[in-house]
């Protein structure tokens, strides 16, 4: 009988563990994985930028719990990869990165393309390591356990150059299950309650790891009993309704200085799964106390501030206890949060007879389902969407405000259409983050994808201008296009439907999604518009 080979085993591998998508640009020294990826239960997925593999794959993760797979060749492959990956180290997501690296024979030689690919990754992963053809379901196994295990993250593999042909060794591996967080400190429990009842204004700041726990019940029954608001980091819209009456708004977004006449109003800020990767706390609270509720210790200045209780461990475990106690109502007045509430949203409305950023995003928002998926890239128009952007349930906004990469938005919409095709899909996207991935409307043209990209020109690196324009400097080296720029008819074979004015824009949207396959809205939009929107501080 003849033995499986390396590559055999790794898809046969990656098959039975639930990766469905294999996403990169091949190498020679992959032809043999592919060869064993064609008809598997595992698709590989040609894209233009090994960075948008890496984009694609983290966004399987999120979507469907079961990491996505990508790939990078020798040296040029592995660094463009090196994007994604690093967005999925900072945005806690689980991903299996590949890369070929030298033979064995050929380790500590000189070699066209070759670097030091563990040391390329390491900083940039939770596990790196080499295949080697006697550990390979062994290897795969642990990089699917530390992936996939509290806090998630990318794991790194590389293959080494001819193994992939080599028969695989008789192994007797066993799968291992994510660990999740240790139970925490029972004293930390009763200090935990104990701080929280003795606060008459606390404020509750939920972060992406609430999300990840699938907190947001708990979180709203806490602050239901206690009367206390609810500020979210952006990656965590969706836990808390918009027009919940503890809803506060989101932080480090746009009209920050809005939902900083509640927080700042606080006497103890309480982090709920609060990851300081997306806003650190010296960033915004107020010179008050600091409970931090996490599988992670705080991360505070504790010269400047005090760390009054660090409950660290399984989140949910401790809300369940926060949630059971006897909590008495503090004295916040849930009315004057409603008309700050209402003052906020109503500066984020559309100008009447104006077509701006706020106008796109209004009538996107009409057009989706509450159901559907977008995916928003990072610029300006973020900044906005954090604040402004309705959002039913978490998974229904993809954006990276960790790792903060621009070019992000257009391969997470093609991966969330992959995993959820019964989704309406839509892109929200600047055109200085189009410009970086725009090869990618070939992988949508040719996975045939229905996904709607909403492109917002505005002609500028909109939020670095506003910078600039803050510190008193000209605008320099931020214009994208020259005065004789027009729209493009398509981009590989993706149309486009340019609209200049709320009425032509409407009708496209109603077009794109009546479609069945990619298509891009190019809404040209004015971006001064954001400057009196965006970072308005949080103090």
């Amino acid at each position: 009988m003849n033995m499986a080979t390396v590559a055999k085993r790794v898809v046969d591998t990656l098959g039975e563990m639930g990766v469905r998508y294999f996403f990169g640009i091949p190498g020679g020294n992959l032809t043999d994985y592919m060869e064993a990826l064609r008809g598997s239960d595992t698709e590989f997925v040609l894209v233009s930028n090994e960075a948008s593999a890496g984009f694609m794959a983290m966004v399987c993760g999120r979507l469907t719990g079961t990491p996505g797979a990508c790939f990078g060749t020798f040296g040029p492959g592995a660094t463009n990869l090196s994007t994604g990956v690093g967005c999925a180290l900072l945005d806690r997501l689980p991903c299996i990165a590949f890369s070929d690296v030298a033979s064995d024979a050929m380790l500590n030689r000189t070699m066209q393309m070759n670097i030091d690919h563990q040391a390329l990754f390491a900083p940039i992963t939770k596990w790196t390591t080499r295949l080697a053809p006697d550990r390979v379901t062994e290897t795969l196994y642990r990089a699917m356990h530390v992936a996939t295990s509290e806090v998630p993250g990318p794991v790194h593999i590389g293959l080494p150059a001819g193994v992939g042909c080599e028969p695989a060794g008789e192994e007797d591996a066993r799968p291992e299950p994510p660990a999740g967080a240790p139970a925490p400190d029972a004293a930390a429990l009763d200090r935990m309650v104990r701080i929280f009842s003795d606060a008459k204004k606390p404020v509750l700041a939920a972060g992406w790891t609430a999300v990840r726990a699938g907190a947001g019940p708990l979180l709203l029954r806490i602050a239901e009993r206690a009367g206390a608001p609810i500020v979210l980091t952006p990656m965590a819209k969706g836990i808390c309704p918009e027009d919940h009456a503890c809803y506060a708004g989101v932080l480090n977004h746009a009209l920050s200085d809005q939902v900083a006449l509640t927080h700042q109003q606080a006497d103890l800020v309480v982090g709920v799964g609060f990851d300081p990767v997306e806003v650190n706390y010296e960033d915004w609270i107020p010179d008050v106390p600091v409970l931090h509720i996490d599988p992670v210790p705080a991360d505070l200045d504790r010269d400047r501030y005090t760390l009054a209780g660090d409950v660290v461990g399984d989140l949910g475990q401790a809300l369940r206890r926060l949630a059971e106690a006897d909590l008495q109502k503090t004295e916040w007045d849930l009315a004057d949060l409603a008309e700050r509430r209402q003052t906020m949203f109503s500066q984020l409305a559309p100008p009447a007879g104006t077509f701006g950023p706020r106008a796109v995003l209004a009538g996107l928002r009409e057009a989706l389902p509450d159901d559907g998926i977008m995916a928003c890239d990072v610029g300006a128009h973020l900044h906005l969407i954090g604040q402004q952007w309705r959002t039913p349930e978490p998974d229904c906004l993809l954006m990276t405000n960790g790792w903060s990469s621009m070019g992000f938005a257009i391969p997470a919409a093609i991966a969330a259409k992959l995993c959820r095709p019964e989704k309406r899909v839509c892109c929200v996207v600047g055109d200085g983050g189009f410009l970086m991935m725009a090869g990618e409307m070939a992988t949508a043209m040719r996975l045939g994808v229905h996904v709607v990209f909403v492109l917002m020109t505005d002609g500028s690196l909109s939020l670095i201008r506003i910078k600039q324009g803050r510190k008193g400097y000209a605008e320099y080296g931020t214009p994208l296009h020259g005065e004789k720029y027009e729209s493009a008819g398509s981009f590989f074979g993706v149309p486009v439907l340019p609209a200049r004015d709320e009425p032509t824009y409407r009708k496209a949207l109603t077009e794109a999604f009546d479609l069945d396959a990619p298509v891009i809205v190019e809404a040209f939009v004015d971006g001064r518009e954001y400057d009196d929107l965006l970072l308005k501080g949080n103090r």
